[in-house]
């Protein structure tokens, strides 16, 4: 497989065409940026991470029965992955009260979500990407109403899966975003899932172990990640 130009650079990673028009390379970089896009910094060992946070995830949700881009780690930071035609959508569930849901309803964090929430956003950084719905996707021909409903009950799904998974290494999953994309015509899951894209708090103390120590100024970011990671029983010296 040959990497060639580059073909789209995001936040926290580039995309490499290959000589496969099926195929490409994802590659994860040391950027962590935050507040869309207006703070970015370098933090060592972080593309590395999150790339073999992502292989780990992507794998136990293939396991699971769930269609993900994912093919290959190809490096420490690089992996082979499915060409998608991406929805310009992100995908969010809520199990616990955060983030941005407290700000916009007042609602105390740390409440717990039953049923868990469902939530779309339109990816638009110039925009601050906003909240939008349903009936804004079909009527703006971001994606088939047929194509939104397989993502949303794939957003479920992977829900179930990681809820257990973290669990078991003493984790609550708060919320996180998926994004998802058509493969020959297939709905799967596509970009990456790690603690940028997410949040984590431990069981029993409540400590945040996700991203939002990047946001609040906690410190310890990649350390933090690397105990998520180590929890769930990735190795990332392998």
């Amino acid at each position: 497989m040959e990497k060639r130009q580059e073909l789209y650079a995001g936040k926290a990673k580039s995309v490499y065409r290959t000589d496969d028009p099926d195929k490409m390379v994802l590659m994860f970089r040391d950027d962590t940026s935050a507040f869309d896009g207006k703070r970015i910094e370098q933090l060592d060992r972080k593309g590395m991470v999150n790339n073999k946070f992502n292989a780990f995830i992507m794998t136990k949700l293939q396991e699971a029965g769930i269609p993900t881009h994912f093919e290959a780690l190809l490096s420490d930071t690089e992996s082979l992955v499915k060409c998608l035609d991406m929805m310009p959508v992100e995908c969010v569930v809520r199990n616990v009260a955060a983030g941005s849901l407290c700000r916009r309803l007042g609602v105390e964090e740390g409440v717990t979500l039953n049923p868990p929430t469902f939530e779309l956003f339109l990816k638009n950084d110039a925009l601050g990407d906003p909240m939008i719905n349903e009936s804004h996707v079909e009527a703006f021909g971001w994606a088939k109403a047929s194509d939104l409903a397989k993502a949303k009950a794939l957003t479920y799904q992977v829900n179930d899966v990681l809820k257990a998974l973290f669990a078991a290494g003493d984790m609550i999953l708060v919320d996180y975003k998926l994004e998802f994309g058509l493969y020959k015509g297939e709905v799967i899951l596509g970009d990456e899932f790690s603690p940028d894209g997410c949040r984590l708090w431990d069981a029993e103390t409540k400590e945040k172990l996700d991203k939002d120590r990047f946001r609040q100024g906690l410190g310890g970011v990649i350390e933090a990640y690397e105990d998520v990671g180590r929890r769930i029983g990735i190795d990332f010296n392998a």
